[in-house]
């Protein structure tokens, strides 16, 4: 069952982590295994450990890992694991309610990520992405020039944009237009949303059947 624990205070601010609350909104009522798929130091990890009952981070990175076993240390219900997800025999096909990946899929590729996801959640389950794109069109260059504002707005409100030194970072190869076709051929019925400061997400309820 989900814990009650309160969430613990956010070390510091970037453009993924701002959308982190769109993620914990996305978690189903009564979830009980939650996966976080490129977790980084742990700190998505760490906020979802408050809303379900076990939370499993996996990333690729060793040095990640270590900064996430360090901030989990205090949270039984939070586990960690050195992998890559698309090959880790540790996670269980079908195990999760509950699948996140912020700024994750460019690293791989969306769809074989979006499959590799799609077959971990459990029957009814949910996926959120948070992701980016590239602009491509004059539209595309125009929406993301809107963000500019809101972008140095909220750094300047937070102290300023920072994160984990190390994080591994990877410009997307796909374009906007890109992201929503993958989203619709991959994940059928997904809700697929560009946002402001670059990022886009995916929400997907897997099918009973």
């Amino acid at each position: 069952m989900p814990t009650d624990r309160p969430m613990p205070p956010r070390p510091y601010w970037n453009h993924n982590v701002h959308y982190h609350r769109l993620v914990l909104d996305a978690v189903p009522a009564g979830c009980a295994r939650a996966l976080d798929i490129g977790c980084g130091d742990g700190f998505l990890v760490a906020e979802l450990a408050g809303r379900v009952g076990e939370v499993t981070g996996v990333d690729r990175s060793a040095a990640m890992v270590r900064l996430a076993r360090a901030r989990g240390a205090g949270l039984p219900n939070a586990a960690f694991v050195e992998a890559d997800v698309m090959t880790a025999e540790e996670l269980r096909p079908g195990g999760y309610d509950f699948v996140s990946a912020v700024a994750v899929v460019h690293h791989i590729g969306f769809e074989a990520a979006a499959r590799r996801m799609a077959g971990l959640l459990a029957p009814g389950g949910r996926l959120v992405i948070i992701g980016l794109a590239n602009n491509r069109t004059p539209l595309d260059w125009c929406v993301s020039g809107a963000g500019l504002p809101a972008a140095r707005l909220l750094a300047r409100r937070h102290g300023g944009k920072s994160g984990p030194p190390g994080m591994p970072v990877e410009d997307s190869d796909m374009a906007w237009g890109e992201v929503r076709r993958a989203a619709r051929d991959c994940l059928p019925g997904s809700r697929v949303r560009r946002h402001l400061l670059w990022r886009y997400s995916v929400v997907w309820d897997k099918p009973l059947v």
